[in-house]
């Protein structure tokens, strides 16, 4: 079980997280800033299965610029509010202490942050309360994360980054079935590097904590498809799907029907698979 808040969510399963983009440059669906629009897409995502909704006001693609805490703030808050009073769980995707406590105090049931907790006063903030915490390696920051990125073996690094980060968690007070690890697709790494990630996904699951994949809709996808944005939903969902054979227990989705629908299908194969091995044990 991984507690968030109030929440207690199975990963035994795995489940989808649905994204909401409350910025105007997102890399795929950025353009909700009007607060009801935001507040309603994010109804939608909930009824298409999302058993999180990532609530984010700034943007993290390759080249984004950084965003004013009280823009972020005023952009955020008041759909996080909303979802909490609907019962839903809330995470916040934010690099900020500042925006990170005000969420919590208005629901939010999670902290998915791509640095980590590495901030000046993340972390205290997050053993303040009972939040999940999702802890993503990036190498460098936004705006220059992909100006030529480089590892000696990626999965090794990306590893032993978020094993380091999540024992600085567990050392502050943070209970480990609190902690999610995202190895950061896309957040300072190439095509290859993603790939190889995704193929050896199972050694970072191999750590203990349940692991999120983000791959909705990336450019590795468009890379390997040659599609353009609006047109990766099949390498979405097919990534998604070798995420979760690879050990991942939670999927951040743009498109969550489509993945929630193809992890229903996998689930019952697999299923039936493991009924039909124990009958013959």
């Amino acid at each position: 079980m991984l507690k968030a808040g109030k929440h207690a969510i199975d990963v035994s399963v795995p489940r989808v997280m649905g994204i909401v983009n409350v910025t105007s440059d997102s890399f795929f669906d950025g353009g909700r800033l009007d607060t009801a629009a935001a507040i309603a897409h994010a109804r939608r995502l909930v009824e298409d299965g999302a058993t999180i909704v990532d609530v984010g006001g700034e943007s993290t693609r390759p080249g984004a610029a950084p965003v004013a805490e009280d823009v972020e703030l005023a952009r955020v808050i008041p759909i996080v509010e909303a979802l909490a009073r609907d019962g839903a769980c809330v995470s916040i995707d934010t690099m900020k202490p500042g925006v990170m406590r005000e969420a919590l105090a208005a629901g939010a049931s999670m902290i998915n942050d791509v640095r980590a907790l590495q901030a000046p006063g993340a972390l205290a903030v997050a053993a303040n309360g009972d939040a999940a915490v999702c802890l993503v390696h990036m190498q460098g920051e936004p705006r220059t994360m992909q100006n030529a990125p480089a590892y000696r073996d990626v999965v090794t690094e990306v590893r032993a980054f978020l094993a380091r980060r999540a024992q600085a968690c567990i050392d502050a007070g943070i209970a480990a079935d609190r902690i999610v690890l995202d190895p950061g697709f896309g957040f300072g790494k190439s095509v290859a590097h993603n790939l190889d990630l995704l193929r050896r996904l199972h050694e970072i699951a191999a750590l203990g904590f349940p692991v999120l994949a983000g791959l909705s809709r990336k450019s590795t996808i468009g890379a390997v498809t040659g599609r353009d944005l609006g047109d990766r939903l099949a390498g979405s969902v097919a990534a998604a799907l070798v995420a979760v054979h690879h050990g991942a227990r939670l999927l951040r989705a743009h498109d969550v029907r489509a993945t929630v629908d193809a992890l229903a299908v996998w689930h019952a194969i697999e299923h039936e698979q493991q009924r039909g091995e124990a009958r013959e044990q």
